[in-house]
């Protein structure tokens, strides 16, 4: 039987697996190993050759009714005695019977039918299907004391187990049908009677196992189909939360906390992923596999949606809130499959002024706590690793310092059983030493000591520690005090963890691979002829990628009307780009299907995290987008319009809670540029005005108007804070109607232009400056750059958010100003040059100059001064503060 299945397979091009268990199997094995095929992806079809007194109802159950092409589970069965056949399998034998019979011209109306010594699913099987042709079925155990009398009786006869020698043939009337229909799967024979039954009889042996074989090889070609259908397009079957709307809104603690999320395993299937697609954490999220990647590799993408907004106040205006109220509107309310992508939060700004980054209101990401605290352990993943390469840099230096170049030969190269060799990371450094070696022994002094030598210059290292945490004291450090480090003590800071360059490499990597290599070239120092000193120098690439290798694999989570999300990578926008990865895009564009879209979310303005989305992270993913959402609120318009200072904590003034249409007609030149800004993308733009309580009707329509004539495909109010996914509908319907517009994507400039040209591009064509001013150590950055190769990496300006210009207080649409760049610094592994907008002020003729570089680190910004004053020397003074917000506060 074995040997006709595997024939009958290869004529119909599949392939089958025999997994033989020992004789002595006990139900718990048997049942292991059929749980191991449920969730191979690979099988579509699982059959079971086993003893009968295995067949238990929990060896049966523990079957995939998608699986089960012998139909022996209680769903498929239940499916069958219910007249769903087409929705399940149905026993090949009980449908070879059949077949058998209709073939041979027996007519199956009225005929009287007796079933013998058949069990469990086979004999329902056979007894449902004979009563769907209209005959009457009876059905009994060989023990049976009628069992002659229910002979005579019947027309037909089907033996579901092998007849007792002292059951005689003559009890079986002539004329009658008999039909064989067991098999005895331990010993490979045919049971069956003796051949030479009554002779006016038609007995069929062979022809039953043949025709089961052949139809349940037809069951595994549908299950196949079936499978491969579901892995197309088609619009999910997504359940749905729904929401009940109070009024006044409660917090959004309280409104996370009052849904109740569905099982993320749940929401995966429903969304298209296989079970070994997704490694669940918790209830409530999972990472998901690469592979999934290549098993949609040939579906079409879907609609690529980016959210943006205008110059914001320092409050900000709602982009994530507008994200999640967007893909609830498009998949709970017009049944069109959406996903969000949104960054995952640093727990700095979660515990400091800004708080997390779950959305808002009725619109969010839930649970909310593990949102915004751990996730899935990404963020501490950088951080280990970055401090792992911290601690290799500072390690090397003291080894080099304290060490004969035999004794680190002999600590990079050692001795492994007598036998030294290079490991692959070795050779390649060899490589760029131009040294063509494979030998360890065949070095030369002069070798060995390039090769063991990194020569860092302490002054240049760029790569700090880090910390996923606000704390003040860790900015400036000193290490190495410690008797072990021989002295060798140095100046250091802590960053926050989001700010390492690993996770702007998480960010925008496309596979491990690519995440290794680019690991790999990251700069982390100089060494003493200005060359630049890598990872890969230093031989971690490996121990860095091991340390990342879960946290490449996007988190899914889910909205409160339970739509899907992935959290994913949460670089910041200015010393980074500010997106979430280009893996969670590039999964969700495929598992939405060619109909569905995918929104995500810029950071900052469109002026800083709309342009590094288009000119950084779709150069690296090379996907292109659909449409433009631009958030804005009354609030910030407003404020550009000539209202008072926004500030973090304290009460509004009455201009912003009071109606005043010139005030938010004159802001709206903020809103205009912006658009223009998108505009020089080629991308379509709809304005989504996020609406607070205190805006009135006709403050809403100047917005709305205003926004269509400055060249807005459409304008839409938005109230999914206070509904949710209701309050977006008609923004989802512009955004449709947007993405069904054909694209004009263009990159803003050429890569190969110059570094200088390249900033100069950016400040003139989306700020508006009339020119830039770069310092000497900021010119000497980029000829350096140049020199070493990395002239032709995208610009990834360091600017503050709170205005067009580089300076904070000008709001609206400054103008003829000179952009200053204080210093250019380098993401090499990230694969973008980052320069510092600061300000130069010369004094009035005499040789003092004031640097001002600034950094903007989630709503604050943070400044630092150095003084040099006439030819007596530098003074310098550094000075790092908190804006929020607060006027003459920069003037200090």
């Amino acid at each position: 039987m074995q040997e006709i299945n595997q024939n009958l397979a290869e004529e119909a091009g599949l392939n089958i697996t025999h997994i033989c268990l020992p004789p002595d199997s006990g139900e718990d094995e048997i049942i292991d190993e059929i749980l191991k095929i449920n969730e191979d992806t690979r099988v579509h079809g699982l059959a079971l050759q086993i003893s009968e007194n295995s067949f238990s109802n929990k060896v049966l159950n523990a079957l995939k009714p998608e699986k089960d092409v012998d139909g022996v589970t209680d769903i498929n069965l239940g499916k069958l005695v219910r007249g769903d056949a087409h929705e399940c399998f149905v026993s090949p034998v009980a449908r070879a019977v059949i077949e058998l019979l209709e073939k041979s011209g027996v007519n199956l109306n009225g005929k009287k039918i007796l079933v013998i010594g058949a069990h469990g699913s086979l004999e329902a099987a056979v007894q449902c299907l004979f009563q769907r042709k209209g005959s009457m079925t009876m059905s009994c155990q060989w023990e049976t004391p009628q069992l002659q009398s229910k002979l005579h009786e019947a027309d037909i006869v089907v033996l579901g187990s092998p007849k007792p020698e002292e059951i005689p043939l003559s009890w079986i009337q002539p004329g009658t049908t008999v039909l064989n229909c067991f098999h005895d799967f331990l010993s490979g024979k045919l049971e069956c009677g003796s051949p030479k039954v009554h002779p006016s009889g038609l007995i069929v042996e062979d022809d039953v196992s043949l025709l089961a074989a052949a139809l349940r090889i037809q069951n595994v070609v549908s299950s196949g189909r079936r499978w491969l259908r579901e892995q197309q397009y088609t619009r999910w079957r997504l359940h749905c939360l729904k929401l009940q709307p109070l009024s006044p809104v409660p917090s959004d603690i309280e409104i996370s906390r009052g849904q109740t999320p569905k099982a993320v395993d749940v929401l995966a299937k429903e969304i298209g992923l296989l079970a070994d697609e997704i490694e669940i954490y918790g209830k409530s999220k999972a990472k998901v596999r690469l592979s999934v990647l290549e098993r949609l590799k040939d579906q079409a993408d879907g609609k690529y949606v980016l959210v943006a907004g205008i110059t914001p106040t320092p409050l900000g205006e709602g982009k994530s809130t507008v994200t999640i109220g967007l893909v609830q509107a498009l998949t709970a309310h017009l049944n069109v499959n959406s996903f969000a992508c949104l960054r995952q939060p640093s727990q700095g700004p979660t515990f400091g002024v800004k708080g997390g980054a779950a959305g808002g209101g009725y619109a969010q990401v839930i649970p909310m706590e593990e949102f915004n605290l751990h996730l899935t352990g990404d963020i501490h993943a950088i951080t280990a690793a970055n401090n792992l390469l911290a601690a290799a840099i500072d390690t090397r230096i003291l080894h080099e310092n304290t060490q004969t170049d035999k004794a680190l030969y002999n600590r990079l190269v050692p001795l492994v059983n007598g036998v030294r060799a290079f490991s692959e990371i070795q050779l390649a450094r060899l490589k760029k030493l131009s040294i063509h070696k494979t030998d360890p022994s065949m070095l030369t002094e002069e070798e060995i000591s390039r090769f063991t030598r990194l020569n860092i210059d302490p002054s240049t290292i760029t790569w700090q520690r880090v910390l996923d945490t606000n704390d003040r004291f860790l900015r400036k450090i000193t290490i190495g005090q410690a008797n072990t480090e021989k002295g060798f003590s140095r100046q250091a800071q802590f960053d926050i963890a989001v700010a390492s360059e690993i996770m702007a490499v998480l960010a925008l990597t496309d596979s491990l691979k690519d995440m290794k290599e680019r690991l790999g070239r990251m700069v982390v120092a100089s060494d003493k002829n200005g060359q630049p000193v890598t990872a890969e120098d230093l031989g971690v690439t490996g121990a860095l990628t091991v340390l990342m290798k879960d946290a490449i694999k996007p988190n899914l989570m889910q909205t409160l009307e339970g739509t899907p999300v992935f959290v994913h990578a949460g670089p910041f926008a200015n010393i980074a780009h500010g997106n979430s990865s280009v893996l969670a895009d590039k999964i969700a564009l495929k598992l939405v299907g060619e109909e569905g879209f995918v929104v995500t979310e810029a950071g900052f303005g469109a002026d800083i995290g709309m342009e590094k989305f288009f000119n950084i992270k779709c150069r690296a993913s090379g996907l292109v987008p659909n449409v433009v959402v631009l958030v804005a609120t009354v609030r910030a318009l407003k404020m550009h319009g000539g209202g008072p200072s926004v500030t973090a904590g304290v009460p509004l003034k009455k201009e912003y809670t009071e109606e005043n249409i010139q005030l938010v007609a004159d802001g709206c030149c903020n809103l205009q540029k912006q658009i223009q800004i998108a505009q020089l993308f080629g991308v379509p733009v709809v304005v989504a005005l996020n609406v607070f309580k205190t805006d009135t009707s006709a403050e809403i329509d100047v917005v709305c108007e205003l926004a269509k004539r400055a060249g807005a495909f459409d304008a839409v109010p938005c109230h999914h804070w206070s509904i949710g996914g209701k309050g977006s509908v008609e923004l989802a319907r512009a955004v449709r109607e947007a993405a069904s517009k054909r694209s004009h994507f263009q990159f803003l400039y050429d890569v190969q232009l110059p570094i200088v040209e390249k900033i100069r591009t950016i400040a003139q064509a989306v700020y508006g400056a009339k020119d830039i001013e770069l310092s000497p150590e900021a010119q000497s950055k980029i000829e350096r750059y140049t020199q070493q190769g990395f002239g032709n990496l995208p610009i990834c300006m360091a600017k503050t958010h709170l205005s067009l210009s580089h300076q904070p207080d000008k709001k609206g649409v400054p103008r003829g100003f000179i952009l200053p760049i204080s210093d250019v610094r380098a993401s090499i592994g990230a694969g973008f040059i980052y320069p510092l907008v600061g300000t130069n002020v010369p004094s009035d003729g005499s040789s003092s100059v004031l640097m001002v570089s600034l950094k903007t680190v989630g709503r604050g910004l943070y400044f630092r001064v150095r003084v040099q004053v006439g030819g007596a020397g530098p003074e310098s003074l550094d000075r790092q503060e908190r804006q929020r917000g607060h006027e003459g506060r920069h003037g200090t």
